[in-house]
């Protein structure tokens, strides 16, 4: 992996580690949990601290992906995620996609392995990076527990020429995420809606 900005410390949460496949174990064991891609691709390891690194928070915490979106499973393994916030999770062996916009969710008929050298050999769309590029472009930089806020959201046609991008903090991040998923999760498509501006 390219552009590594943090790699996990020691395997503290052996209870959420001893649930996951062996494959991901193997992954862990090595490095546990890293931000690469400059921040384009996050990967949770088995930590307590810090908890926007932790698997076991996003996992099982009260901000579980499972109690917001409808389509993920208890059982979705939320190992991972791109910059912008959106999850990826396995399902079996099976890696599939979280809008957390919108809470769709696709299958990248994928497993681990090739997830991950796809994201190797192709970044750039694998890990849907064009907003994070345009983002450094400009002299912006996501550290470590940062995520895109990418305003007004991606899903939304709007008349604005560009969205507005800047690094906050993965936790507020997603808490906006789900925010806006339980407004907008039952509204037809097309529907007008008017923003707040952050």
């Amino acid at each position: 992996m390219k552009g590594i900005l943090y790699t996990g410390g020691e395997l503290t949460d052996l209870v959420s580690f001893a649930r996951l496949p062996s494959y991901l174990q193997a992954f862990l064991r090595e490095q546990n949990g890293v931000v690469a891609y400059f921040g384009g691709l996050h990967l949770r390891g088995c930590v307590a601290e810090p908890s926007w690194h932790s698997l076991a928070e996003a996992w099982q915490g009260p901000a579980a992906f499972w109690r917001t979106y409808a389509q993920v499973l208890e059982t979705d393994i939320p190992f991972g995620q791109d910059c912008a916030g959106n999850q990826f999770l396995l399902r079996g062996d099976a890696v599939l996609w979280l809008d957390t916009e919108t809470g769709e969710l696709a299958d990248l008929e994928v497993d681990f392995k090739h997830f991950l050298f796809g994201a190797e050999k192709f970044p750039l769309d694998a890990l849907g990076m064009e907003p994070l590029r345009a983002f450094q472009q400009s002299g912006g930089v996501l550290r470590p527990g940062q995520l895109l806020s990418i305003y007004p959201p991606s899903c939304m046609a709007t008349t604005q020429q560009a969205p507005s991008l800047k690094a906050i903090g993965a936790p507020e991040r997603l808490a906006w995420l789900a925010d806006f998923h339980r407004q907008i999760k039952d509204l037809p498509d097309g529907q007008s809606i008017s923003l707040k501006p952050l």
